[in-house]
């Protein structure tokens, strides 16, 4: 939902509790801005768990409560943050996981009288989880400038959490639904947020197993007009193929900053980083190495020994981004250059990586689930129209269903999006 700047500078009326019950009392902008300058000066100081008990003491000046929730790292709880009388939420079958799926702000009435609005959070893209707003009843939460308000509010305590992760422990284990292992840990640090946006791309990312992933990592970055992305797997599944991926991931990211574009050359100075820490051939990643010119649409790769990925148009896959693979990075200090892809993507395309754990993930009867069923399944969520973090989602709830909620396998999926506002691709680009 898009939030006008202006909505900050209309009055909306509220009720405070007073002797006789509630009390009409019109909101002036100020006090909007009042509630925000409390919690930004508020959370400066304070701990993670703290956040969700500031808000609802800063907002109790208009009349407000506000509980804060952290989604887990599998996106199936809503966990309250440092409320003890609320209990998770399912993120499928609740209101609360409703509005963490379309992040879109849902109402509904509560016992005392009052009105919950429960609203997405979020850190810039990146799904956080969801604030429940009690209002008072005079705040209609149907009213535009209400919305917009606390849709503000919502916004600003996604940030503020998001700057908490790396002071504390305890909103990592919040998210954490099981213990992580210790390569999971060590992966996780190295990966950036699961979802990122701009005006013109959008990028997002599962994981599964998300608390014992071993060798799968991603990658990517964006710059100015170009963005990169980048999937890596990694032979075996302990902690040593995590640091093969991480080695493979640190190589390339390295040369990326020194301003190395060209994609083979990506690729050799993996190769060597991996070949000089680890006898050769005893360890190897498969990886898929991609550019994207944000501005005209067309995507080039690298395919290191990995499945090749699925374009998708109008919400339907129209084919695999094929071309001969070189060898997977890190089999070789000098191997010959690979076969550099061209694909010119249409506004609204997407292309979706992925890691061999998904067609390779097996029913009780040892049946694949193959290429066919992720098209499939891709085509249907996507054809709602829901934005890629919620297909992917979707999708990957439909593999771990196919491995009866256990993948045997690392599993990644990450979709880039290409979307440019109309009138802003170059003349001839396409």
């Amino acid at each position: 939902m898009r939030v006008e700047s202006s909505c900050w500078g209309r009055s909306t009326t509220a009720f405070r509790h007073g002797p006789r019950g509630y009390a009409a009392k019109v909101v002036e902008p100020g006090e909007w801005w009042e509630v925000v300058a409390g919690i930004v000066e508020a959370t400066h100081s304070a701990s993670g768990p703290e956040v969700g008990r500031i808000c609802d003491d800063v907002v109790r000046r208009l009349g407000m409560t506000a509980a804060l929730y952290l989604v887990d790292h599998g996106q199936r709880t809503l966990t309250p943050l440092g409320a003890n009388d609320r209990l998770p939420a399912t993120v499928d079958g609740s209101l609360a996981g409703r509005v963490y799926q379309l992040q879109e702000p849902l109402s509904r009435s509560a016992p005392d009288g009052r009105t919950e609005l429960w609203v997405p959070m979020v850190d810039g893209t990146e799904r956080i989880g969801v604030v429940c707003l009690g209002l008072p009843p005079a705040l209609d939460p149907h009213d535009a400038t209400v919305r917009d308000r606390c849709v503000s509010l919502a916004g600003l305590l996604g940030q503020v959490v998001a700057t908490k992760f790396a002071y504390g422990d305890a909103l990592h284990v919040a998210r954490r639904a099981a213990p992580f292992t210790a390569d999971a840990e060590l992966l996780w640090q190295l990966l950036p947020p699961l979802s990122f946006a701009s005006s013109q791309v959008m990028i997002s990312v599962v994981l599964e197993p998300h608390e014992r992933v071993g060798g799968d990592a991603f990658d990517y970055a964006i710059n100015e007009d170009m963005a990169f992305c980048a999937l890596f797997d990694s032979v075996g599944h302990d902690m040593q193929s995590g640091l093969t991926s991480a080695v493979a991931l640190a190589a390339i990211r390295n040369a990326r900053r020194g301003g190395v574009h060209d994609l083979n050359e990506l690729a050799h100075r993996a190769d060597r980083m991996v070949a000089e820490n680890r006898p050769i051939g005893s360890r190897y990643v498969t990886a898929i190495l991609s550019w994207l010119d944000v501005a005209t649409g067309e995507l080039t790769y690298l395919l290191a020994g990995h499945p090749a990925p699925l374009l998708l148009r109008a919400n339907t896959a129209v084919k695999r981004l094929r071309t001969p693979p070189r060898i997977p990075l890190g089999v070789s200090r000098t191997p010959p250059d690979g076969v550099v892809g061209r694909e010119q993507l249409e506004p609204g395309d997407r292309v979706l990586f992925f890691t061999d754990g998904i067609p390779e993930a097996r029913d009780r009867h040892r049946h694949e689930f193959g290429v066919d069923r992720l098209v499939a399944l891709v085509e249907r969520h996507s054809a709602p129209n829901l934005a890629a973090p919620e297909t992917l989602r979707r999708v990957m709830r439909g593999v771990l269903h196919h491995q009866r909620g256990v993948m045997d396998d690392d599993a990644t999926l990450l979709m880039l999006d290409w979307r440019p506002p109309p009138g802003t691709i170059p003349v001839g680009a396409m």
